[in-house]
């Protein structure tokens, strides 16, 4: 072979093989690529624990309610959301947790004839106490509040003491939900024991003993009638002490047991 051959061979196979920078280029290029990968892996992982916290945060709030609901249905509550709100605020904490038969069947009867008439039958909202209160706001007078023993109920044992919208909303959406995890008498139970009847005072043993000096079980009816009385507004009203309006009350929810009779059987 001659030498101009040979170098003709030689340039043909150079010029075949690729180049060092053609190779370092095809080197970089999935280098390129797999950073890329990285940063989507990275992305779809941040996304994926967004999901799960997302998700585990609407499980708290749809289950929560429901598994205290379930606790509370054989526990006394230790505190309320209430309680916890006058503790931060300095207040005394007075409340003292006792069975509904140990607790005067008068002032179930009382609370009942004052707060709920239709508690016994009702599966948590008076409708028929909506239609009349509405009734009442077209004709021109002012509205007054049509809150059940159980929406109280669900109000003191979860939610905050507020008129908000967002609360009350809540307050409608755990409603049927006590009333479908509780019977009637653990709900008034509950309800007769953390409910406010004065300042820092909780519950009917707390306000047999501070206001008459008493255990609940031995309230009189005149005495079950003026707790009763007070519980719209426990902070202002003293049951050892009537206004005149306590006073004026008291036959009216007397009356009002008279004529409720069997409505009651669920409080006996």
């Amino acid at each position: 072979m001659t030498a101009m051959a040979k170098h003709t061979k030689q340039t043909l196979r150079a010029e075949s093989r690729p180049s060092q920078l053609s190779g370092g280029a095809r080197k970089r290029k999935p280098q390129h690529k797999a950073g890329k990968g990285r940063g989507s892996r990275n992305k779809r992982r941040v996304s994926s624990r967004w999901r799960r916290l997302v998700k585990w945060a609407l499980l708290a709030v749809l289950a929560g309610p429901a598994l205290v609901m379930l606790v509370y249905s054989v526990v006394p509550p230790p505190i309320t959301p209430l309680m916890l709100i006058r503790a931060l605020e300095g207040e005394e904490i007075d409340y003292r947790w006792t069975p509904l038969e140990h607790i005067s069947p008068h002032l179930a009867h009382a609370v009942i004839a004052a707060e709920d008439n239709r508690f016994c039958e009702h599966w948590g909202f008076d409708f028929e106490e909506f239609l009349v209160i509405f009734e009442d706001w077209r004709e021109g007078e002012r509205p007054r509040g049509a809150s059940t023993i159980t929406m109280q109920t669900a109000k003191n044992i979860l939610l905050w003491p507020n008129r908000q919208v967002a609360r009350k909303l809540l307050e409608a959406w755990l409603t049927p939900q006590l009333e479908l995890l509780w019977s009637k008498r653990r709900i008034l139970e509950v309800y007769l024991n953390v409910a406010e009847m004065g300042p820092g005072i909780y519950g009917a043993e707390a306000a047999a003993q501070r206001h008459f000096g008493k255990p609940a079980a031995a309230l009189t009816v005149r005495e079950a009638a003026l707790l009763a009385a007070a519980l719209p507004s426990p902070r202002r009203a003293t049951p050892a002490q009537p206004t005149a309006y306590l006073n004026e009350r008291v036959p009216v929810i007397r009356q009002r047991i008279d004529q409720l009779g069997p409505m009651l059987a669920c409080a006996s």
